[in-house]
């Protein structure tokens, strides 16, 4: 009896690794081949717009020159695709391919509120419990409360004094001067990316005028950009979704530094800010994690997201290069002086979880809130200010 059980348990344990490191293998590959479709379809993007708008990219987004139309415009578009990474890499790509950057700035900051819808909806799922539900939903929008108070105090600053502008064009000429020298001006990447863009614009060489052929290449690097991110975030769940709740368990509760840390670690590893904050709602809701602990970990999947843009902008190449780096830069910048300025600060560090709180105990009595806040807020709202900004 002795004997035999040592190798009943000895047996399934030497078989695990070797099944899950196979893979594993296959995983890690298929997200090497999702980056490179990712980088090809944000240089399609912006080659295509340069074919498509050529000297008059400016006149093709007069409709965003004013700045609360362009927030509302990533709004929506976020909430609509349900990610800010692929809105944000398409925000990069089309920067080189001419959009001015302070046009951009709103688009981005806008991505960031859209992209908390996730998780609010996530918290419906508890909706059959009401303590659950009103302590899920709080968890879920307290991302949203802190997004809209970060862009309403720093929107008008970057309108007044171009901080964000001014230090990410600082920041993004130093380091693209630094790839020239060293990367003999990142030609590695044009040259690794160049077989793919070249068969896109293949593609489309059918199609009569450069116009036209630009614009099917925007759609189709949207496209791309829509199922790599998909795909990417799928395939890294698959692989990290249970290390990703270890990490989560261990750190989450030591602490605001803890927690923010963890947080941007898990949603760079599985590449998108909705999968994070949606993994910790239900936690909350079901009594695991306090709104204190929460908060904090929210806070940092928006410092892990920017990862993608980042990336994002090392497929852009020659003088546009800066451009899309800096773009990338501000949406990094922006969430790191939000949390500095309102984590940072006593007096501002309630103002969000304060209004989660009342609102999901107004939810809790009753679901109409549900409805009209997410409406209001995420669709209607913005579309009603963008139709007025067009008068």
């Amino acid at each position: 009896m002795s004997n035999h059980a040592p190798s009943v348990v000895q047996q399934p344990l030497s078989q695990e690794p070797t099944q899950p490191a196979s893979r594993q293998w296959l995983s890690w590959l298929t997200v090497v081949v999702l980056v490179y479709l990712l980088l090809a379809a944000v240089g399609a993007i912006g080659g295509g717009f340069k074919a498509a708008a050529g000297d008059n990219a400016k006149e093709l987004f007069s409709f965003a020159t004013n700045p609360f139309v362009g927030l509302m415009i990533g709004l929506v578009a976020t909430a609509l695709i349900q990610s800010s990474s692929t809105v944000t890499s398409i925000i990069v790509g089309l920067v080189a391919g001419g959009l001015p950057v302070q046009i951009a700035i709103p688009l981005i900051m806008g991505a960031n509120i859209g992209t908390s819808l996730t998780s609010t909806i996530v918290a419906l799922g508890h909706v059959r419990n009401g303590e659950e539900f009103r302590r899920a939903f709080a968890a879920a929008t307290v991302h949203d409360a802190f997004n809209i108070l970060a862009v309403i105090l720093l929107l008008p600053i970057e309108l007044l004094f171009h901080p964000l502008q001014r230090s990410s064009e600082v920041v993004a000429g130093l380091l693209v001067s630094d790839a020239s020298l060293d990367m003999g001006s990142v030609n590695v990447m044009k040259t690794l990316l160049s077989p793919a863009i070249d068969l896109l614009k293949f593609c489309v060489s059918w199609l009569p005028g450069s116009v036209w052929q630009g614009i099917a290449l925007i759609l189709i690097g949207i496209g791309m950009i829509l199922f790599v991110v998909s795909a990417i975030g799928r395939v890294l769940r698959k692989v990290m979704v249970g290390r990703a709740k270890d990490i989560m368990h261990a750190s989450v509760g030591r602490g605001p530094i803890s927690g923010m840390a963890s947080g941007t670690i898990i949603t760079v590893l599985v590449q998108s800010s909705s999968t994070t904050t949606s993994l910790i709602v239900p936690l909350a809701g079901t009594g695991v994690f306090s709104m204190r602990q929460v908060y904090p970990f929210t806070l940092g999947s928006n410092i892990g997201t920017c990862v993608t843009a980042l990336l994002a902008a090392t497929a852009i190449t020659g003088d546009n290069a800066v451009l899309a780096l800096q773009i990338a830069l501000v949406h990094l910048f922006f969430n790191l002086l939000g949390i500095a300025l309102i984590y940072g600060l006593p007096f501002l560090r309630q103002i969000p979880p304060r209004l989660a709180e009342g609102l999901a105990t107004l939810a809790q009595r009753n679901k109409l809130y549900v409805a009209g806040y997410i409406g209001g807020t995420f669709f209607v709202l913005p579309l009603a200010l963008i139709g007025i900004g067009q008068l």
